[in-house]
């Protein structure tokens, strides 16, 4: 085998992906049904199961027909759960034509051949994407991340006789539209209901599961290790003390900022340096027009962050990620002698709050205990119990936003990819 091919070993199926695979099959006492629910666990084997026997489904029940497989987006979907769908398609003797310009996958055996449309389900303009084609089927991997408007407009074209729904996803508070709307009626809607845990993935061994296990906390851990759906309450950061320390001295290999930017309300700013594994949080500006009674314009914002970041790669760029809704003094920034290299931040709240959390538990980032303003914040970041889904209380918040930013759109909770099971 040549070096650096990928390597694919196949475990058997469990107990609950063979009731996926088998649900519709003849003499299956649940075949009547409309479709199928799975939710659950983190890395339990049910997305893959899920996709490839709605295809299985799809070729021995249709022919020349089209069908919608959803992702929050087209990338996603593609990476997550196309790329490892077609290595078994292909095993089994399926033949898969790839149209990436139409989002379409045409797959066939001997006279079958049936239409697959990939699709993204991102925001509420997504629901237009999808209207008006007739399916036979749809297939929702990460339903509960996506808008209900695109649902209720994907499974409405289901009007091909015997079409069936297929939805798939990790939990999310309890409220939610689809644990309400689907989950809660899923036998008044005529749909079978199955839930995953961690063991229902033959492929992880203890050693990996206990790895996951420690990667979360909290809310997290109740909802992508238990597979719970709970609502988040308490700090959002219940963690964040494990992760202040005395922070490295001398050159980092790397330095960042990243900037919530405020006028009337507080202006954070952070001072981020990579040694080794670990990026630091090792110096903060921080600055509160509402607190002083005196607001600052984006020029004096800018002169303090060149006096107070003069020593960082004097004579070089830093980079510089800000939120995008900052353009003004981005525009600034960007003018300013090539002094800051900057990013508009990813701004998807939830995903960052996940994603800063799992970055502070597994030690990916660390934060100095000489930044006082980021400590004060954090022991004060707390959910916000009078809503009914997953908000933080929007009060200083401003290093918190910082935070995240940097996390997110640094990717630093990024899981490098590894060939070694396509059962997942």
């Amino acid at each position: 085998m040549k070096k650096g091919k990928p390597v694919f070993k196949f475990k058997p199926f469990s107990k609950k992906q063979r009731k996926v695979l088998n649900w519709w099959t003849p003499g299956s006492p649940v075949r009547d049904a409309d479709g199928i629910i799975a939710d659950g666990a983190i890395r339990s084997g049910k997305t893959l199961s899920m996709s490839l026997s709605f295809v299985l489904w799809a070729m021995s029940t249709f022919n020349g027909e089209s069908f919608a497989m959803c992702g929050k987006t087209v990338g996603s979907f593609r990476r997550n759960v196309l790329f490892w769908l077609k290595i078994m398609l292909y095993g089994r003797g399926y033949h898969c034509e790839e149209k990436r310009s139409d989002n379409l996958v045409i797959i066939s055996r001997g006279s079958v051949e049936n239409y697959f449309y990939i699709f993204g389900g991102k925001d509420e303009r997504s629901q237009d994407l999808i209207q008006g084609i007739t399916l036979a089927g749809v297939f929702l991997d990460e339903v509960a991340l996506m808008p209900e408007s695109f649902v209720n407009q994907a499974t409405g074209r289901c009007s091909v006789d015997g079409s069936t729904m297929w939805f798939n996803c990790n939990p999310e508070y309890p409220s939610h539209w689809f644990k309400v709307n689907w989950i809660d009626k899923a036998k008044e809607k005529g749909l079978l209901y199955l839930h995953f845990t961690m063991d229902d993935n033959l492929s992880l061994s203890e050693r990996v599961k206990e790895r996951y296990k420690r990667m979360y906390t909290g809310v997290w851990y109740e909802r992508f290790i238990l597979g719970l759906w709970v609502l988040a309450q308490g700090l959002v950061f219940s963690m964040f003390q494990e992760a202040i320390g005395d922070a490295p001295e001398g050159e980092a290999e790397k330095y960042c900022l990243s900037i919530d930017y405020g006028t009337q309300n507080a202006f954070a700013a952070l001072l981020w340096g990579k040694y080794g594994d670990v990026w630091w949080a090792i110096r903060e500006y921080y600055y509160s027009g509402r607190d002083t009674g005196v607001q600052k314009t984006d020029e004096e914002y800018a002169a303090d962050l060149d006096s107070t970041f003069a020593d960082i790669t004097p004579g070089r760029a830093i980079e510089t990620i800000i939120d995008p809704s900052a353009a003004s003094f981005i525009a600034l920034l960007r003018k300013r002698n090539g002094r800051y290299k900057v990013i508009p931040a990813d701004n998807a709240v939830l995903d960052g709050i996940r994603e800063t959390a799992t970055a502070l538990k597994t030690g990916k980032i660390k934060i100095s205990r000489l930044l006082t303003a980021w400590r004060k914040e954090a022991e004060g970041y707390v959910w916000d119990e009078k809503e009914k889904e997953d908000k933080p209380v929007k009060v200083n918040d401003h290093a918190m936003d910082a935070t995240r930013y940097f996390v997110k759109t640094k990717r630093i909770c990024m899981v490098k990819r590894k060939y070694t099971s396509i059962l997942r």
